[in-house]
Order: C-alpha cells, then structure tokens, then sequence
C-alpha cells in the first residue's frame, strides 16, 4: 500500500505551455522538460510538473508538500537591479522568487504583457519534490548504537554458527553420512543461527507504531526514525504557529508624533489618512482569491483591521469607475477605503491607494515592503513592514525615538508581537515598468519611522500541559523563535518552560568588529511577578541567548569553539531572534553535545532544522513533507510526546524482539546439534550398550542402601509406580533402525522442552510496564502506547477489528500453550506422525517434562526482572565513577562544579580566535 501511494505521488504527466526562441509556443509533456525551457504559468494555478524561477508577474502558491505551511506563499519575479540583481541564482537564496516541483499554483497576476513566466530550473529526482520522493525511498542512515550492537551480535552468532559447522562436519564424517548431506546439514545450522527473519521481525515494532500514529494523525516517511524518537533528550520548539495560536490578533497601533509615541490606538480604522494609515492597509501580501483573502495571516489581520478592500484588476465592479484609471498609469492593485457610511465624520472621502510593486517578506532580511501611488501624484511611496530593531537601523535616526527600546520592552515583556513601520518619499515614477527596475535595496534604505503594530499573540491551551509532560519525564524543551527576546521569554513563562519564580538571565551577543572581537554579556532579568528575585544558581538558571541579527555572523561563537557558548547551549531555554540558518545550526551545534535532538515547527521558516534535527514534525495538513520525517495533522505540540511514547514503545519492542529472535537461534542451534550428537552414535545397531548402563544404575542402588539407613521406609507396594522408569531402560536411538532414526525419545523430549522455551521466551520478551502496556491489557486506545508483541507470527497488524492484537497474542499463547501440554502427555494421532513423536509410556516422567517447562518459565521471569531492575542498576551504581559517554552530560558535570565562578554577571566575555 506505502509502494502504491508512493507511486501515485511521483507519478505526473501534464501539458505545459512552453515557449520557444522564436517566439512560439507549444504543448509539451511534463516528462520532456528540460532546465532552460521557458514555460507559461495559467492564469488559473497548476501544479507544477518541475522547479522553475519566475520572470513575470506574481503567483499565490501553496507549498504545503514542501515546507508543511499551509498558509499561501506569494512568489514574486526575480529582481531586475540592483546588487540583487548581480549575484548568481540559487534556489534556496532566491525562494521568494522560485516555483517548486509538487506545489500549487492557486493564482498567477501578469505585470506587462499579459502574461506569467518562468524558466525551468530543475526537474526529476533534482526537483524539490523529486527530493522528497528520494528521501523517502532512501532515508538518510540513522546513526543508533542499538543498531550498531545489532549488528555486532549478528557476526558473533556469524562466529558461533562456523563452530557449529565445523563440529556437525567432524561428527557428521565420523558416522560416514554422504558427502551432499554433509554440505545440506552444516548448512541447515547457518539458517538456524544467523536467522534470516531478523531484519523483518526487527521493523515489526515499528510498523505497529507507524499505524497507531496514522490513526492520530501523524504521518511518518521515514520508519527507521521512530526507534530513535525513543531517545530524544532535547526538543526544540519554534513559538508563532506552534506554542501559540497561528491567527494574531491586532492589539492595536502606536502611532508617532514629532518623534514622540503617541497613546495606543486599538481601533486602527480611526487612524487619520496619512503614511501609517497607508502602510497597514497596502503594506502586505495578501491576495483575493474566489472571494477570500489569503496571505499570511498577520498581513489579513492586519488588513482587516484597518478596514479598507484589496481589489484586483479582473475584480472591478461593472458600472462603477475602475478605481485603476484614477492612476494613470498601470498598477498591481488598489486598496479602496471603506464606504464613507462606515468612516468617521473626520474621515471621510479619503482616496485609495494603488500598490506597483512588492518586495516579500524574508527570513533573513527581517522585512518586507511595497511601492505605492496615490491618485494625482506623480512621486512614489515605499512602506517597509519588519522587527522593530531591523527596521530601526534602516531608518534614519533622527525620525527614531529616543525611548524607542523602553516602548518597545513595555510591549515585548507583556507578550505581545511587536512589528515596526516605516516608509520613504521615492520621487517621481512616471510608469509600472520604472517601478519594477527600483532595486530592493535603495527602496528599503534612509526610511522615516512610523509607529508599532502591536498585535496579541495567543498562547495554545495545549502548550503548557505537554511542557510539563516532558519536563516531568526529564526531557529538556527549548523555544527557538525569530520573534523579540522579551515577548518569547513571556510565552516561555505562560506554557511554563520558564516556572514563575526560576531565575532569568539574558545573554546578549554582539558581533566582532574592526578592533573588537565578539562579545557575551550576561545580565539578570526581573522577576516577571515583580517579587523578590531569588538566588541564582547555574544549575537551576533559564539563559535567554539573543544571537546577532546579521546572518553571516551568527554562528561565531560556535565556529570558534568559545567555551561560554557551549555552556549557553547546556542551559538556554529560549534562543530569540534566530534566523532560519541560525536554527539550522543550532540544531547541529545541539547535535555536536552528543543530544538527541527533536524539533517540532510549522515548517514555515523551520524546514533547514526540521531536516537537520534527529527527529523533525512539522505541523501541516499534508501527509508528506520534505521538510521533516514526521508530519501533523494536529496543528499543536500534542503530538510530540505522541511520537515520543510511539518511539520508546517501538524501540523497547524490537529490543525485545531482537532478544527473543536471538534467544530462539540459540535455543534451536542447541538442539540441532544435540540431534546430531544423537544421530550420529550408533546406538540403535547395538544394544549391548545398555548392559553397562544396567549393571551400572544396580551397583549404585546397591551401593546406597548397604550406607546405611534411610529415615524413611521403603515403598510398601511393589504397584507402586515410583521404582518403575529406574528399572526399565531404553537405549539411545534404539526404538527405530530408520536412516534419519524418527521416531525416538530425544527427538519427543527435544520438541517438548523447546516448544515450550520457545512460548516462554515469547511471554518473557513481552515486558509491559513502563514503556508499552501489559500483556494482559485489551487494547483499548487509552493514549498511550500498547505493549507490541514480540513473536511476529502470532500479532497481526492493528485495525479496527472485535479482537485487538494484544488480546488475539494472548490467545494464541494460551492455544499454544495448551497444544504443548497435550503433545506432552497425550502425542496421539496424526499429530503426532507429522512431528515424528515417539509415545513416552511413563507418566511421571511427562510430569517431569511438565515440571521442567514450569521451572524455566518461573526462571526466565526471575531473570529478567534480576536484569532489568537489579543487576543493571549495580553495574549503573559500579560505573558512576566512569565519565559518561554523553558530551552534555559530562559538561554538566563540570559546569554544576563551577557555581559560584560562572556566568559572570555584567562582565563581557570576549570569544577567542
């Protein structure tokens, strides 16, 4: 079923409009695409057959498939000047500019000529979807020591199968067996040895795991990454999206007066026409699509706030006067006011406003703006939308306030998202085409300070129950967002990642310059209750790590290996003002500490760490995506420890199997051999061989009562069936002259005692508590994971049926177990000429047998408790002194040794070369 959906995913074969040289176009299959085509996008969207980069016009495109954002992403040409302009084309440096393979395009807008544009980039198996298909048909290896001894106990039983075959070879040689049998019988002990079921018995935890995070909307593309789910010591969590509500809320608007911060205005649409007014209602980059706006969801809040109509140009009313020709020129859209009913007295018949040009967001940019006209002006506006701090060192500084920083933490510190304004006077721009040449970079340069934007950032009923669950289970959550420091440190308090009365210090960190290297600077934060601030304690201490802006120089303290960034990445909570490229390394930096790392986001500007963290779930609606091994349909952090209890659940079963499965070779390997060992001597040829043994078993009998005398009497009854089997003999492999010697008593006794270690070790290998429920459960779906059973044969995979698979094990166990009992006392039939059984006249010497099976189940269960609970705790307790094999958990170590000598409050550390 994977195979066949699989399949259908890769398989696309659509028409494409492609044009040529000359000018002419034609209809070609998607399968003869080749890089440098130049193909037409439909007005209507389409879904792209390959990865191409747009010339002309915008589209709204839906990458769900590639980052797991469902939020539409408006795509936008390349830039034609400026430095942009220069530098060479590279798809993950110019997304906002590119069309990947497996996404939809929902809309395409011409600028100039009617039409929309792209060359191909990539195709096959090089296209953004083409990597996903590979990365689901070869996942990248995962490096786990469970797998790794697997592997190393695989070639000792290699080892123990070639002594084996040496020695069935010289007993096989020694009883003159024919050559070809000689060959098939040592071969036979390689097989039962080195078991060829393994590898598929190995994955059955992981399929029944797999299944039950299907039925919970979670969908996984990589299997062999559950097992590792189970050892995840460290989860990274982005903040907007998922610790908090996805839709913001506008708080309201901080407008500026003669560099002055004007009272709060939480009614936006009260503002008076001017420059602000005009950047909230154009400064986005929403579309209208079938009646509704997509977009980002902060850019449609904010739009609807101000309450003015975003319209196209296909849009326009019949009857009423195009609001485009008030321009004059060709625009991209117009941004009407509200009807004069709906506007203030004070504020009526204000104009709209024509938008030539936008610029997209970007991660490492920190800002997006638009180019826009008003009716009878000749001269352009630019208005720039970002982080307060990027867009403060864009401006110039006399338009910034002086308590620009103290406005901005009175915002932050209450949790709210903070975004700044600004905008510029471009001159005259007579027509569209001289809008679209303005490089991005002169545009966004010496702008002129607006206001905030300050919207409510609602936190997830569900975040702070699940940050409790993993703290409570000694898993370590940390907040990786680009938002404010101050506004993540409230979130961190609100989902209780920082408890209210834990110490909070934040560690500024400032790039190198000409003459100065880069710097740390720790500094105590206030309690956020306003009480007493509490001693604070390395160990016990929350650091708020805020990483320079700039993307090139983020990773400086790493590179150089400074030994305060190492302690920062022990004992951070929060990593604020992270870049996408930032989180990337953090991970790996995380990575490098000997941490399983765990990262959850919503795949919109997390995709480099979802990808680079051991375990990666992205929140989307889709069931695949490129951007992480895991995927939720559940749009919160539920999930996380979903995936978690899946994984140790999962890899305690294929520990479990991988004991049973190696347990069950050996058992067999000893058998074999033993009926080998039997076969071989000739004691059916002769049955002087039991004179011996007779005369032998007298002279001890013998001898033992002429010792002296026994405290208890002898046996009254001569019936009594006691004395019997010590007096009858039956030589070995003398009940048949039969060439393969079937049947015969070693072969029953065999069968019975192993068929019953067999059953044993299947109930002894199928531990519930604490990681997967207990045997005897029903299997009913409580939330947590079910105990796996650990014969494969005797499950079958999970779906809704009468019996669940827990409860048909145990049953098959119980028929088992039975079938055992009865072949023991009573081998009757045709069962037993199938199993070439011999009939065992004594009774007591079944109950024997009986009594044998009911000792080893009693012992293999004393024994894995003694191993799981005893002896590894005193080997634990034996090797505390040894320094751990965990890189975090040794510098712990050393850190919890310098308490009183680090951080070094209010003193700048300087990193080395």
């Amino acid at each position: 079923q994977q195979s066949t959906t699989l399949r259908n995913m890769a398989k696309m074969s659509v028409g494409v409009q492609v044009r040529r040289p000359g000018g002419e176009e034609l209809v070609v299959s998607s399968a003869e695409l080749v890089p440098g085509d130049c193909i037409r996008v439909p007005a209507a969207g389409v879904l792209l057959p390959c990865d191409a980069a747009l010339l002309t016009g915008e589209c709204m495109v839906n990458e769900s498939l590639l980052t797991g954002e469902s939020v539409p992403v408006m795509k936008t040409p390349l830039p034609a000047g400026g430095q942009a302009a220069g530098a060479a084309y590279c798809p993950e440096e110019h997304r906002r500019h590119t069309l990947f393979c497996g996404t939809q395009v929902i809309q395409a807008k011409a600028y100039v000529g009617g039409e929309v544009l792209a060359v191909v980039t990539r195709t096959g198996f090089c296209t953004a979807k083409g990597d996903l298909i590979s990365s689901i048909l070869y996942p990248k290896p995962v490096s786990f020591k469970f797998y790794k001894d697997a592997v190393k106990f695989v070639l000792f039983l290699a080892i123990l199968a070639l002594i084996g075959t040496l020695y069935s070879i010289l007993i096989l040689v020694r009883n003159q067996v024919p050559v070809g049998q000689i060959i098939i019988r040592a071969l036979d002990l390689v097989t039962v040895i080195v078991p060829p079921a393994l590898p598929a018995a190995m994955t059955v935890g992981t399929i029944y795991a797999q299944n039950r995070l299907k039925k919970q909307g979670i969908f996984c593309i990589s299997p062999p990454r559950i097992n590792l789910c189970g050892k995840i010591r460290l989860v990274c969590f982005d903040k907007t999206g998922t610790l908090t509500q996805e839709g913001l809320d506008v708080w309201g608007v901080v407008p500026l007066e003669q560099q002055r911060f004007l009272p709060i205005v939480h009614e936006p649409r009260r503002l008076p026409a001017g420059a602000l007014l005009y950047a909230l209602a154009t400064c986005h980059a929403v579309s209208p699509l079938r009646g509704q706006l997509v977009g980002d969801p902060v850019d449609i809040k904010m739009l609807e706030s101000t309450g003015w109509r975003l319209e196209m140009m296909e849009e326009e009313e019949e009857g009423e006067l195009p609001a485009f020709q008030q321009f004059e020129m060709k625009v991209l859209a117009v941004v009407k006011p509200p009807p004069e009913e709906e506007q203030p007295q004070d504020r009526r018949h204000q104009a709209p406003v024509g938008i030539l040009r936008r610029f997209p967001f970007s991660s490492s940019l920190q800002r997006m703006s638009v180019l826009v006209k008003l009716p009878g002006e000749a001269s352009a506006h630019a208005y720039v939308k970002g982080a307060p701090e990027m867009v403060a060192s864009l401006c110039r500084k006399e338009t910034v306030p002086p308590d620009f920083s103290q406005m901005l933490r009175h915002y932050t510190t209450d949790g709210f998202r903070v975004l700044a304004l600004a905008c510029k006077a471009l001159g005259t721009v007579a027509t569209f085409e001289e809008a679209l040449q303005l490089p991005r970079d002169s545009v966004e340069s010496g702008l002129s300070f607006l206001g905030f934007l300050v919207m409510k950032n609602v936190l997830k009923p569900e975040s702070a129950p699940v940050i409790q669950l993993l703290r409570s289970a000694n898993i370590r959550p940390v907040m990786v967002t680009g938002d404010n420091m101050l506004t993540a440190m409230n979130v961190a308090r609100g989902c209780r990642m920082v408890e209210p009365r834990e110490g909070v210090i934040f560690v500024t960190a400032s790039p190198p310059g000409r003459d100065k290297p880069a710097t740390l600077k720790f500094v105590l934060a206030e309690h956020s209750q306003g009480e007493e601030q509490p001693e604070v304690r390395a160990q016990d201490t929350f650091w708020k790590p805020k990483l320079p802006r700039h993307p090139c120089r983020a990773p400086f303290f790493v590179e150089s290996q400074n030994s305060s960034m190492i302690w920062i990445l022990l004992q951070a909570t929060v990593f604020a003002r992270m870049l996408p490229e930032q989180k990337t390394q953090l991970v790996c930096s995380l990575q490098e500490l000997n941490y399983c790392v765990g990262m959850c986001g919503d795949g919109a500007n997390d995709c480099g760490a979802l990808r680079a963290a051991d375990v990666g779930i992205s929140l989307s609606e889709a069931e695949a995506s490129v951007a992480s091994p895991f995927t939720s349909r559940v749009a919160t952090i539920e999930c996380v420890p979903r995936v978690i209890r899946e994984g140790r659940c999962s890899l305690v079963t294929s520990f479990g199997v991988f004991k049973y499965m190696a347990l069950y070779s050996l058992v067999q390997f000893v058998s074999v051999l033993l009926l080998y060992t039997v076969r071989i001597y000739p004691w059916s040829q002769s049955r002087d061989w039991s004179c011996p043994f007779s005369s032998l078993h007298e002279e001890v009998v013998t001898v033992m009562e002429n010792e002296g005398w026994c405290p208890d009497p002898p046996l009254a009854s001569p019936a009594d069936p006691s004395p019997v089997p010590w007096r009858r003999y039956v030589p070995l492999n003398s009940t048949v002259t039969a060439p393969q010697n079937l049947p015969n008593y070693e072969n029953t006794v065999l069968f019975c005692v192993t068929g019953f270690q067999y059953l044993i070790l299947a109930v002894a290998m199928s531990k519930g508590y604490p990681f997967r429920e207990p045997l005897y459960t029903n299997g009913e779906d409580t939330g947590t994971p079910r105990a796996t059973e650990s014969h494969p044969p005797s499950s079958s995979c999970p779906s809704p049926q009468p019996l669940s698979p827990p409860v048909l094990f145990l049953l098959v166990l119980i028929l088992l177990f039975g079938l055992m009992i009865w072949l023991t006392l009573y081998p009757l039939g045709f069962p037993k000429s199938l199993l070439k059984l011999q009939r065992i006249e004594d009774f007591h010497f079944k109950l024997l047998l009986l009594g044998i099976a009911a000792l080893n189940f009693f012992a293999a269960f004393v024994l894995e408790t003694a191993l799981d609970h005893g002896l590894l705790s005193c080997f634990r307790r034996l090797r505390r002194k040894k320094a751990s094999k965990k890189l975090f958990k040794r510098l712990e170590k050393e850190l919890s040794q310098q308490q009183a000598a680090w951080p070094p409050l209010d003193q700048p550390l300087f990193a080395t070369p």
